[in-house]
């Protein structure tokens, strides 16, 4: 397992799977070990996945400075990872919380990011909330489902800030495009790999300035490409939509049938679309800075 030093002296450490071009990878959570990300499914037949484990996450160290969670802070790990690599541009993909960090990533260093995939992805560095409403939005197409009645209330006990660790449990299937036996594995092993204080600090005050962001962002020159899921509530389609319009060169997806998860929802359908956005024409080579061109 690869290892690198941040700027502040904590060691950070990455999972390598696949082949190919790298694609750089942030998990969510926020703050939840890179494990849960698997192989984005199957997406590591096409790119070699680079994935990040968070300071005090999955097999990185925890750092000295408990303020260094915040999202913000957490820009110079990726620039770290980023130099570590020997990549003069990167390819980018984050996923729920982590859109932030990637967001505020390329505000900082609009250069250095190729592409900027968001899967399911906060914008909150942009000033884009995601409201109770939203989430019930989400919620109502999945009445006939057999587990809505028994999950419903503790889904609402979520957004109303008074969930117990058993809601969390119980509102697992409003995540998942199904709820099958895959969905509940990939639940029952992502329970553990949460950094909880971590998680409380990522959007402290002063994480994020929204104008200053869509400011920096005037500049990337980098295509986005938004993909949100049908069944989602964070964001909805129509708040992806909006979230697409606030950058320069963006283009949205929605995976129909697919809610937080969509590589385990439809692993074909977005593996296809995430291949096709990072393949197209003028997007299929990387640079280089010398002779560190392969990670690892």
């Amino acid at each position: 397992m690869p290892t690198f030093t941040a700027p502040d002296g904590t060691t950070l450490a990455y999972h390598l799977r696949g082949d190919g071009v790298p694609l750089v990878c942030l998990p969510g959570g926020p703050m939840r070990a890179s494990a849960y990300l698997g192989d984005l499914g199957g997406l590591s037949a096409r790119r070699r996945l680079v994935l990040l484990d968070l300071r005090g996450t999955g097999a990185s160290g925890v750092p000295e400075d408990p303020a260094t969670y915040r999202c913000d802070r957490q820009v110079d790990d990726v620039e770290a990872l980023h130099a570590h690599l020997g990549l003069e541009t990167i390819d980018l993909l984050a996923h729920s919380a982590a859109g932030d960090l990637a967001l505020l990533y390329a505000a900082r260093y609009p250069r250095r990011v190729r592409s900027l995939t968001l899967v399911t992805a906060r914008a909150r560095a942009l000033g884009v909330e995601f409201t109770p409403g939203h989430r019930r939005e989400a919620a109502a197409p999945r009445k006939g489902e057999p587990w809505y009645e028994e999950a419903y209330g503790s889904y609402e006990a979520i957004w109303s800030g008074t969930a117990t660790d058993a809601d969390f449990d119980a509102a697992a299937p409003f995540f998942h495009g199904r709820w099958d036996a895959a969905a509940r594995a990939h639940d029952a092993a992502t329970v553990e790999q949460t950094n909880e204080p971590a998680a409380e600090a990522y959007a402290s005050p002063g994480a994020f300035d929204p104008p200053a962001t869509r400011a920096a962002l005037a500049a990337l020159t980098a295509p986005a490409l938004l993909l949100a899921g049908e069944l989602d509530g964070g964001p909805r389609p129509h708040v992806a939509e909006a979230i697409a319009g606030l950058l320069p060169d963006a283009t949205l997806v929605v995976q129909q049938g697919a809610a937080h998860y969509p590589w385990l929802d439809a692993p074909a359908a977005f593996t296809r679309t995430v291949t096709a956005f990072l393949d197209a024409p003028g997007r299929n080579r990387v640079r280089v800075n010398g002779p560190a061109a392969k990670p690892g």
